[in-house]
């Protein structure tokens, strides 16, 4: 073999004495065991443990090989590959159309690229499997100690959103990404987002085990309109069979902190209010976290006076003090309402005075009567 002529040489260029000759022997040994795995190279197959499958879709397998030195010659352009099952079944081979998965040699065999597509998967072609490369000579080999199991679903896995929980104040600059598996690459999955949040950016990544994964990526600022609100991703899977497409999401609920908003007053009661009466003011407010603090100012021209705290205001009006606004406070930030301005009426002008004029005539016995409310 070609790697026995390097030993041999490492050998002949080591001398031992006497005093050394079992601790030469073994180092030689040792030497002689690395020498023939680094140079001699192995029978060995990479591909995944496990890639699931959509029933009616395709799969890409990822599958590369070695194989001993000695048989690198014969690695030509007869070579062809087959995918066994457990059973021993031949379900693919790249030189025959004939067999019961139809499919596709993407790799080229040469440069021990042995990926394969299979199409149309059924629920029926769950099971483990093994490859083989064949070639018009000696190489011939069967990848037996590497075998990958494909399961075949009815629907599809659902995408991992990344990260799975959202929590951050408004103004912040968000990064949402959706992944989800591709292991038909003539159909991979199109990754949708609801709400729209802007433009995203779609790559197609291998995993480590080189099976495929499709990933979008999106980018927003965060709002308080976006709180509470639930943010999906769905990915929609398309068939070679021409059944309808299957689509599965995944979503979280955004928790986004925020200022208060909407701050406004409301009067009760509303309408004219007779001056010395007493009204109620109260304040609302929407905010993440909740408001902790409520405060009352009356306008005086371009002032502003402190008159009370709390959500609800109680007080006697009066004519000069008919001008009031409130603020809203939480650990974010304050919201202050526009201005809410009372409508007072003087008591003397609330008399009621009523004129009343009566005019009888007597005119083919009609009576008319006349009355004059002023107020």
């Amino acid at each position: 073999m070609k790697c026995s002529k390097h030993v041999s040489c490492l050998i002949s260029t080591v001398s031992a004495s006497p005093d050394t000759e079992m601790a030469a022997a073994l180092t030689l040994l040792l030497i002689g065991s690395l020498l023939q795995g680094a140079l001699c190279g192995k029978f060995e197959s990479f591909i995944p443990q496990n890639i699931e499958v959509l029933s009616g879709s395709c799969v890409t397998i990822p599958c590369s090989f070695d194989i001993e030195d000695k048989y690198e010659v014969n690695l030509d352009n007869t070579c062809k590959a087959v995918w066994k099952n457990d059973q021993g079944t031949v379900v693919f081979d790249s030189t025959s159309k004939s067999t019961p998965k139809n499919g596709e040699l993407i790799g080229n065999l040469t440069k021990k690229d042995c990926t394969t597509t299979l199409n149309n998967m059924k629920p029926d072609y769950i099971n483990s499997y093994t490859f083989r490369v064949e070639c018009d000579n000696d190489l011939k080999y069967s990848f037996v100690g590497q075998k990958l199991y494909i399961p075949v679903n009815a629907d599809p896995p659902s995408p991992t959103l990344t990260p799975s929980t959202l929590k951050v104040k408004e103004g912040d600059s968000v990064s949402l990404s959706c992944s989800a598996p591709a292991p038909c690459l003539s159909h991979p999955p199109t990754l949708t987002w609801t709400p729209g949040l802007g433009g995203s950016q779609e790559t197609l990544q291998d995993n480590q085990d080189q099976t495929k994964v499709k990933i979008s990526n999106v980018t927003f600022t965060a709002s308080h309109l976006h709180h509470k609100k639930n943010i999906s991703c769905t990915a929609i899977y398309s068939k070679q069979d021409g059944r309808t497409e299957s689509s599965v999401s995944t979503s979280l609920t955004a928790d986004i902190s925020y200022s208060p908003k909407h701050t406004t007053v409301s009067v009760n009661p509303s309408g004219p209010v007779p001056e010395g009466r007493n009204v109620s003011l109260t304040c609302s407010s929407t905010a993440n976290p909740a408001v902790r603090n409520y405060t009352w100012y009356r306008a005086d021209g371009g002032q502003e006076t402190f008159i009370g705290a709390g959500a609800v205001l109680n007080f006697k009006v009066s004519k000069e003090d008919s001008s009031f606004f409130c603020k809203a406070e939480n650990d974010i930030g304050v919201g202050q309402s526009n201005l809410s301005q009372i409508d007072v009426h003087c008591i003397l002008l609330d008399l009621m005075i009523h004129v009343f004029i009566s005019i009888v005539k007597s005119d083919n016995m009609n009576t008319y009567t006349n009355s004059i409310y002023v107020s």
